[in-house]
């Protein structure tokens, strides 16, 4: 059965973190959907960037699809406001408290996993990475300097320089080892 990921995308992400982790995945065969957090489908990124997303949050809600049981994987980009107003959004946190009591996979990068996985309890103990500087705002977790970090269920990663590692980290997670190590030397991530 093929893996699913829900990719969640709200104004002001990072588009590096949103398109590499995006293309990685289908890439591996993974099916991924991109979901606007918005009411539009078109999504504008912290640096102008618009996406369009496959579908509307509140559409997935609607059609009772916003549930754990039909995804292996949440991600969220980075980017500032999108992080912040990713936290705002009422469905994508109760949606990623779901996932994690389920134990699917939940993955975060750059200001994400202080400013929208944090306040969701969803770093206490657990290892974690996130933006330099943004970990001192997280009270519970175990931050590390590291560039893409996974413990658990839980991936994340620093910023967009790391987004590549981070989308391996994913396919890894989602598709096994093999098909991480393929997709980077076809990538030619790796020598």
């Amino acid at each position: 059965m093929e893996k699913r990921t829900l990719v969640f995308l709200a104004e002001g992400f990072e588009e590096v973190e949103a398109v590499t982790p995006l293309d990685y995945l289908r890439r591996a065969g993974i099916e991924v959907i991109s979901a606007s957090a918005g009411e539009g489908k078109t999504v504008k990124g912290a640096h102008g960037i618009s996406l369009a997303a496959d579908l509307l949050l509140a559409d997935l809600e609607r059609a009772g699809k916003l549930k754990a049981a039909f995804w292996d994987c949440a991600l969220v980009p980075g980017g500032m406001p999108g992080a912040s107003n990713l936290a705002a959004c009422t469905l994508a946190g109760t949606f990623f408290k779901e996932m994690a009591a389920a134990g699917k996979i939940i993955a975060a990068i750059c200001a994400s996993p202080a400013v929208f996985l944090a306040p969701l309890g969803i770093l206490k103990g657990k290892r974690f990475t996130c933006y330099p500087g943004m970990e001192k705002d997280v009270r519970e977790g175990l931050w590390t300097a590291e560039r893409t970090v996974a413990d658990g269920n839980l991936v994340t990663g620093q910023g967009p320089g790391t987004a590549a590692e981070f989308a391996l980290a994913l396919v890894e997670k989602l598709a096994g080892e093999t098909a991480a190590e393929d997709l980077a030397g076809a990538a030619l991530l790796k020598a």
